[in-house]
C-alpha cells in the first residue's frame, strides 16, 4: 500500500494487536508518517516511517500529504479555534505541523486551528541542549508505551531527543543499547552518558545525577546516579548492562 500517510490527531496509542485490551507498545504523534500494512474493520496495522515500529491503531483521519514546516517545542501546545479563543485540545511535544497562514502571534495549521508561534520551532531546527528537552518531561507520569505529556516511558524519553532533532534512534531499550558504537566505563559518569539495564534506560545530567521515566516512582524524575543503580539492583534485581554516550552514534 501507499506509504505516504500522515497522522492527523493529537496522538494515538499503538497496540500490539487489534484490541484495546492489548498491550500499548508505543504512540504516534500528530504529523508522523506511516505505512498502512493492513486493515481490519475499525483497526489498521501500521509501520512508522521514522523507526519502522509496527502495531495497530484505531482507524482515524489521516493526510495523504503533509509537508511539515514547524514542530512543537513545549510539553503541550494549546490549540485555538479563533485567535485568543483557547480550546481543550492540544498537540504534544515534537508534533509536526504544516503552516496554512500566520500572523504576528499565531500559526494556523488546520482550518480554524491555531497554535502560538512561541510554542513552535521550524522543522529543521536542532536543539543541541538535550537536557532542555528532558526537563520538559519532569514530573510527567510513567506509562508503558507512552511518549507524550499524558505519560511516557524510559526509552521514549531518550528517543524523543533524536526524533525532535530529525535523527534516527530506536524505540526500545534493547535496540537502543545495540545502536551505539562503543561502551564506556561503567564506574565514572558524565553529562550525556546513557545507562542501560535490561528493559530500562536513564540519561546522566552530570556526573552525579540522572533523569529517567521510572516506573517505581511513577514519573519522570531526577535521581542520584549511584543511589539509582543500587536501588534498581536491590528492588528489581537488575545490574547495569551497558553505558553509552549520547554523542557516540
Amino acid at each position: 500500500m501507499k506509504s505516504n500517510y500522515f497522522f492527523k490527531k493529537s496522538y494515538s496509542n499503538i497496540y500490539k494487536s487489534s484490541s484495546k485490551s492489548s498491550e500499548v507498545t508505543s504512540q504516534i504523534l500528530y504529523g508522523e508518517k506511516f505505512t498502512i500494512l493492513s486493515k481490519d474493520k475499525n483497526w489498521i496495522k501500521i509501520k512508522l516511517t521514522y523507526d519502522d515500529y509496527i502495531g495497530y491503531i484505531k482507524s482515524v483521519d489521516f493526510l495523504n500529504s503533509h509537508k511539515a514546516t514547524h514542530k512543537v517545542f513545549i510539553i503541550k501546545a494549546k490549540i485555538y479555534d479563533k485567535l485568543n479563543n483557547i480550546t481543550k485540545y492540544y498537540l504534544p511535544f515534537a508534533s509536526r505541523i504544516s503552516i496554512i497562514q500566520e500572523n504576528k502571534r499565531f500559526i494556523e495549521f488546520e482550518k480554524n486551528k491555531w497554535l502560538k508561534k512561541k510554542d513552535l520551532k521550524k522543522v529543521e531546527y536542532v536543539e543541541k541542549n538535550f537536557i532542555k528537552i528532558l526537563k520538559l518531561f519532569l514530573g510527567i507520569r510513567y506509562i508503558w508505551g507512552g511518549k507524550t505529556c499524558d505519560g511516557i516511558d524510559c526509552s521514549a524519553l531518550l528517543q524523543l531527543i533524536f526524533f525532535y532533532n530529525n535523527k534516527f534512534y530506536p524505540r526500545d531499550t534493547e535496540d537502543q543499547l545495540k545502536f551505539h558504537r562503543k561502551n564506556k566505563n561503567s564506574k565514572i559518569f558524565k553529562k550525556g552518558d546513557i545507562i542501560f539495564w535490561y528493559g530500562h534506560v536513564a540519561i546522566c545530567l552530570n556526573k552525579k545525577f540522572l533523569i529517567h521515566a521510572y516506573g517505581p516512582k511513577k514519573k519522570v524524575i531526577i535521581m542520584n546516579i549511584k543511589d539509582t543503580i543500587l536501588e534498581i539492583k536491590k528492588k528489581s534485581k537488575l545490574k547495569v548492562i551497558g553505558v553509552k554516550n549520547i554523542n557516540d552514534i
